[in-house]
Order: C-alpha cells, then sequence, then structure tokens
C-alpha cells in the first residue's frame, strides 16, 4: 500500500473556480464538471482497488488526475487541457511512503501503440528475413575462393551457409520472431514487461485486445503482482474477470454517489449471469475441453 486516499474538489469549489475565470473561449474546462456528477468526494485503497462503469462514468477521468497529480510515469499523451493543472492543485492525498520508481499509469493507448510498433517491427523482420534467405543461397552455392584476409568474413559466411539448413540460417540471424504473438499476446506482454516489483500501477480499461483466456491469466498476475510483490493497483474495468480479483474494492462509477460493491451485484455482471442461467441447459447438453 502506498496511495491511502485520493481527495477531488467538490462541486462548490469547482463552480467557485470557473466563476473566476474570464476568458469564456474555452471549449472545454476538463477535467472540471465531471466527477461532481457521481457525488465522488474522495476514495480510499486497497492493494487492488476497481473502478467500475460504463462510457462516460468518470473512470478515466479519475485515472488520468491521480496519474497527473502523481507524476506518474506514462507512454502515450492523453486528452489533457490546460486546466488539469488547476484541477490536481485542487486535489488531496495521503501516501504510506514514497511512490517507487517504477510506478506508472498504463493506458490503451499505450498498448496499442506497443502493439503498433512490434507491426513495425515484423514489416522490418519480414524485410530482412527475405535478404537473408538471398544471402544463404548466394553463400551456400557460391564458388567462393578466400585470395586474402580481407575474404575472411566472407568465407566464415559460406562456411555457415553450407553447414545449416537455410531455415536454421535464417532463424539465427535475426531476433526472436515477435510476429509469433497474436494482438492478445502482445498486449499481455506489454502488461508484464511495465509492471515490476514493488509500485502504484493505474490501469485503464487493461482487458482491451485480450480474450478472455487472456483476461483470466491477466487477472492471476495482477493478483499474485499485489499479493507477492509489493505491486498496489488501481484498475478501470468492466471486465466480469477483472472485477472478480480476490480482495478487491470496487467502486461502481454509475451510481450517484459513487458506491462500494461486491462484484457479484454490478449491472454488466449480473447480465451475463442472468444471460448464461437463461441458456444453462444448452450447454449441460454439450461437452468442451477446451480450458
Amino acid at each position: 500500500m502506498y496511495l491511502t486516499q485520493f481527495a477531488f474538489p467538490d462541486g462548490e469549489r469547482e463552480a467557485s473556480f470557473l466563476m473566476g475565470i474570464r476568458r469564456t473561449c474555452y471549449d472545454s474546462f476538463y477535467p472540471f464538471q465531471v466527477l461532481p456528477k457521481k457525488a465522488l468526494k474522495f476514495l480510499e485503497f486497497e492493494p487492488i482497488t476497481i473502478l467500475y462503469g460504463g462510457n462516460g462514468s468518470g473512470k478515466t477521468t479519475v485515472l488520468n488526475v491521480m496519474g497527473e497529480a502523481l507524476k506518474l510515469t506514462r507512454d502515450t499523451l492523453y486528452n489533457r487541457t490546460s486546466f488539469f493543472e488547476d484541477y490536481t492543485k485542487m486535489c488531496d492525498w495521503r501516501l504510506s511512503e514514497a511512490l517507487p520508481e517504477a510506478s506508472r499509469i498504463i493506458t490503451s493507448d499505450d498498448v496499442f501503440d506497443f502493439m503498433l510498433n512490434l507491426r513495425t517491427l515484423n514489416q522490418g523482420i519480414d524485410q530482412k528475413r527475405e535478404e537473408l534467405f538471398s544471402e544463404y543461397l548466394e553463400a551456400k552455392y557460391s564458388q567462393f575462393q578466400m585470395k586474402s584476409l580481407a575474404d575472411y568474413d566472407q568465407l566464415k559466411k559460406v562456411n555457415t551457409a553450407r553447414r545449416k539448413t537455410q531455415s536454421r540460417f535464417v532463424r539465427e540471424s535475426l531476433m526472436d520472431n515477435v510476429r509469433e504473438h497474436s494482438n492478445g499476446e502482445s498486449a499481455f506482454l506489454y502488461f508484464t514487461s511495465k509492471i515490476n516489483d514493488s509500485g502504484l500501477y493505474l490501469l485503464d480499461e487493461p482487458e482491451n485486445s485480450l480474450s478472455p483466456e487472456k483476461q483470466q491469466e491477466l487477472a492471476r498476475f495482477l493478483e499474485d503482482s499485489a499479493r507477492f510483490f509489493g505491486c498496489q493497483l488501481v484498475i478501470a474495468t468492466h471486465s466480469p474477470f477483472l472485477l472478480a480479483m480476490k480482495g478487491a474494492r470496487i467502486y461502481d462509477m454509475d451510481e450517484s454517489p459513487a458506491d462500494i460493491k461486491p462484484w457479484t451485484e454490478l449491472v454488466n455482471v449480473r447480465a451475463y449471469y442472468d444471460f448464461f442461467k437463461e441458456h444453462e441447459k444448452e450447454f449441460q447438453k454439450t461437452s468442451f475441453s477446451g480450458l
């Protein structure tokens, strides 16, 4: 536990600030005028705290405000207006100890950019692979004769090509072929590479790009990170697999005021439950050995 409480300005304080702004040419005062609708004055945290809610519920705003106020590392830009600094000055928070340097906020945009970079890298690997195919064939079947020490590197290449199959020559000349990772595997790889021992991590809808199986795998990874490796997690999500994490404190941001609830009482989770209960007999008629 690093962050124990985070407090936001109430509607009256926000209104007082906005009344004092003489210029009126702004299209948005974001993040002002978002959280008062939820009557959200403060959050208290556990090792795993979850912000649940639909689009427009304010959960992403909460993470962005906290990330900005706590000066957490982030990889991509976000919807940051000129009023963010004014807003965070009105916030207050309590830390039980200084935040480790590894602490960061991770958003869907971060994961998307990571996957895009991998795709670009893959394209480079594909091009390099084709060059190596040609290089292999040229080296293996050349009539090369060493005439001086300047030809030594070429001699090594020819001998290497003649000792190895084409696939082995290419594979050993390239880095690990990241193309073998699906989007979901790449997204999961991003989380496991960024979430290290000891740190505060804010995660915005980490289930994006992840299959149900990968969401469950991520949930286990996050539980272990909090339980064994000194990590504190604040997660914005509506994934039932993440909502079911053991010991998580869940704030229902669809309520006003935002309320703490067990995951089994959340509307979206109940919708899943009711749907599968309605089709329970159909599941009983079929056998499945996928997991």
